[in-house]
């Protein structure tokens, strides 16, 4: 999914309209999860949740989730919340708050099918497609 969304209430950002870029992983794919941009970990949310199939909408704010909110050398901040799927029962996250994550580096992952959600300010440009088979450290998703 790509649209417009109001950021996670736990990622504690004002709530304006952001980007969001919505990436599942089904069994068959690798759940590492990788930081998209180069910045410091401002903060990390863990919110308890159900385990609703990752692919649906709803499993943004009724699944099992761990936000991050990553701030650039420009402070510009972007959330990347790491949604437990169906299966999926783990999340695992290396990463810690004040944490500098280099664009490409592993900060987690998640035990098979599950979601990531990426919010960018609303003047990002969305370099991706609706289903799009995205490769992680690899496919440019924005442009800020």
């Amino acid at each position: 999914m790509i649209d417009e969304s109001l950021p996670p209430l736990e990622s504690g950002l004002e709530p304006v309209m952001m980007k969001r870029v919505c990436v599942f992983m089904n069994v068959f794919n690798v759940h590492v999860n990788r930081s998209p941009i180069e910045g410091k970990v401002k903060k990390i949310a863990y919110t308890k949740g159900s385990f609703l199939n990752a692919s649906l909408d709803k499993a943004s704010e009724k699944n099992e989730r761990n936000a991050l909110v990553i701030q650039t050398k420009e402070n510009i901040e972007i959330v990347v919340v790491q949604i437990a799927g169906l299966i999926a029962r783990r999340i695992v996250c290396e990463s810690s708050k004040d944490h500098i994550v280099k664009v490409g580096e592993v900060f987690g992952l998640i035990r098979f099918g599950s979601r990531v959600d990426i919010y960018f300010p609303i003047n990002t440009q969305i370099d991706c497609s609706l289903n799009q088979k995205v490769v992680a450290g690899e496919s440019v998703l924005a442009s800020l």
